[in-house]
């Protein structure tokens, strides 16, 4: 468990920190394409979106990844089958920072049609309170990112799911109930994304990036400090934070698994 970004803050943040080049992906996945190449078969609309005047940028995005030859594929598509990352191209359009291509195989409830064209104000729109304590930075980020420098940043959530391919949430959260609190150490993950932005300084758009990792909660007892990290995180979670990612519908499975092992203490240490 490389990744516990609820050691930091159990809040939304933007939290970005500079990283250097040799950290920008951190790979472990032989073959992404054979992972991705299925999906953008077979869901397309899902995993795969573009505006036709994004080339030039997907065409940079790609030599930035060190593929130049695409075939009859997008360019940014023909790189996102080479990493584990997914890959997000966005660009500046009459004045907002908006979504021109992207190749999305692991998303966390969400679809690249739903994504294709919104900016980024409207991407945001349902964390709560995002637009007004993060929106305004956020956009001064983009715009002032100079070539070279690459940002990273993490956020975690929790699923009854090991698949990195979560389009929807529905599906997935009504097996919440089929799970015995004897089992949750095996059936519910933590799951990170990893971003990072980092400018195209020929076409002046941004590549985002997001690298999913899926962890099952028998990991957070590998160490009395792990565990306690974890429950101070999920007890103290700001209910703007702990309201979007669902929580409430996972908090008796949760306490019941931290109780079994020891953190049997409130917030307020009752």
């Amino acid at each position: 468990m490389s990744h516990r970004p609820w050691e930091e803050s159990a809040d939304f943040s933007i939290g970005l920190s500079p990283i250097d080049e040799a950290r920008w992906l951190e790979g472990c996945e032989a073959d992404p394409a054979a992972r991705k190449d299925p999906l953008h078969a077979e869901h397309a609309d899902l995993v795969w979106g573009e505006m036709q005047p994004s080339r030039p940028g997907q065409r940079e995005a790609a030599a930035l990844l060190g593929v130049s030859s695409f075939g009859d594929l997008p360019p940014l598509y023909a790189a996102a089958r080479t990493v584990a990352d997914d890959l997000v191209l966005v660009e500046k359009t009459d004045g907002l920072w908006r979504v021109s291509a992207i190749s999305l195989s692991a998303p966390t409830f969400f679809t690249a049609r739903e994504v294709l064209g919104k900016s980024l104000a409207e991407i945001h729109g349902p964390v709560t309170g995002f637009n007004d304590r993060f929106l305004a930075r956020l956009v001064r980020i983009f715009d002032g990112l100079r070539p070279g420098l690459i940002l990273q940043r993490r956020n975690w959530s929790v699923v009854n799911s090991d698949q990195p391919f979560t389009p929807f949430s529905a599906p997935v959260r009504a097996r919440i109930g089929e799970i015995a609190p004897g089992d949750v150490g095996q059936a519910l993950f933590t799951r990170v994304e990893r971003q990072t932005v980092r400018r195209l300084p020929d076409t002046g758009g941004v590549l985002f990036t997001i690298r999913v990792w899926l962890t099952p909660f028998q990991a957070l007892t590998e160490s009395p400090e792990r565990l306690a990290a974890f429950a101070r995180a999920w007890r103290s979670a700001a209910p703007g934070f702990a309201a979007y990612k669902g929580f409430h519908l996972y908090a008796e499975l949760v306490e019941a698994f931290l109780r079994a092992h020891g953190e049997s203490h409130s917030v307020n240490g009752a």
